[in-house]
């Protein structure tokens, strides 16, 4: 893989209480704290994985964010277009691990920060796009502000006049989306998102995210139910692709809730020009999940599936649409399994899971 892929976006300090407590019970007292971030998360575990991973953002010129930077350095991603800025400060989010049938829940302390406030005047598409081939965004950095909304769109309309691939995972977050006051989180949401689609190639989301962002109804498919339809899932691809007709291809995030710690988890991968569907994990040639009964952290999972399918339609051995979605699926499986947001898994051990060694015995 000689072309970089870019990703753009925030990144933020994450707080993690210890273990599955909670906040009322970790506080006052210790918190873990990584560097984490949807965008940021995609670029990390590109690099992982052994590709050219670019990763764009503005963040305060300050000590932490040194450390931030430092992080993703660290991990071989490029940051060399990190604007450091006097506008705004560093992002946080906290955490409290859901266990059973209690869920997660997360905090954001978002607002102002670097990204949010730094105006689009400031990054130089042009320099940035050199030599790369792809670009990722989310639908999370639009919703911060209407700054970050208009610089999110200058940025994929640069990305196509470059002639990038440009991939977006839906990411719906109902407690961002506030800053147009009298609309609500969905409408926004769904107004800004679909001028940005336009412009999209590859898009990634899950049923909720169809729903909430592109209005698009579904009928009897819910994910807390702990059972999918699978089936129906090529139907809402090609409804869709009717309202952008743009849109390549479209991969969908499997993950049946059983309870926080017990999910099922799979993808789909919707081939527009072919008009064909592929499923993974599969068993006798029939859509099997992978049963994850023990989950360690699952914030990530969706952004280790987006890297690895992006990895893997760059990639001369796994661009196959059905190959690079039985390696994305693995990737996002075994995400389940590591602390933090970026996906420590290597590609060795994506492509075992893939070829069906699921029983989790020593290497030695």
């Amino acid at each position: 893989m000689n072309k970089k892929i870019v990703a753009f976006g925030e990144i933020m300090a994450r707080l993690h209480t210890p273990g599955f407590l909670r906040f009322r019970q970790a506080l006052p007292g210790a918190l873990d704290v990584t560097f984490a971030g949807a965008e940021a998360n995609v670029a990390a575990s590109i690099a992982l994985l052994g590709g050219r991973a670019a990763f764009v953002s503005a963040l305060p010129a300050h000590s932490i964010a040194d450390a931030c930077l430092g992080t993703l350095r660290n991990l071989g991603v490029d940051v060399s277009h990190v604007i450091r800025s006097e506008r705004g400060r560093l992002g946080l989010y906290f955490v409290e691990a859901g266990a059973n049938q209690r869920p997660s829940n997360v905090i954001y302390d978002r607002d102002y920060s670097s990204v949010a406030l730094e105006p689009g005047a400031s990054y130089d598409w042009a320099s940035i796009f050199s030599g790369a081939s792809w670009f990722h965004i989310t639908g999370i950095t639009p919703a911060l502000s209407k700054n970050a909304a208009d610089v999110s769109l200058q940025a994929v309309q640069a990305a196509r006049k470059a002639g990038l691939t440009v991939s977006c995972d839906l990411n719906f977050r109902k407690k961002l989306w506030r800053w147009e006051a009298g609309v609500s989180p969905n409408a926004l949401a769904k107004m800004v998102m679909g001028e940005l689609l336009a412009f999209v190639d590859v898009l990634i989301a899950n049923e909720e995210d169809v729903q909430d962002v592109l209005g698009i109804k579904i009928e009897a498919l819910d994910a807390d139910s702990g059972s999918l339809d699978v089936e129906k899932y090529p139907g809402i691809a090609r409804k869709v692709v009717s309202v952008f007709p743009g849109v390549k291809k479209i991969a969908f995030t499997l993950r049946e809730s059983i309870s926080a710690t017990h999910n099922n988890w799979g993808g789909m991968l919707y081939d527009a020009a072919a008009d064909e569907a592929f499923f993974a994990p599969t068993a006798g040639g029939e859509y099997s999940p992978y049963e994850i009964r023990s989950i360690v952290d699952r914030i990530g999972g969706g952004d280790a599936f987006s890297a690895a399918l992006v990895f893997a339609l760059n990639d001369e051995v796994l661009r196959d649409d059905s190959r690079a979605l039985g390696f994305a699926a693995a990737a996002s499986c075994l995400c389940h399994s590591v602390t933090g947001d970026f996906n420590f898994s290597t590609k060795e051990e994506i492509l075992a899971l893939a070829g069906g060694k699921t029983s989790g015995r020593i290497v030695r």
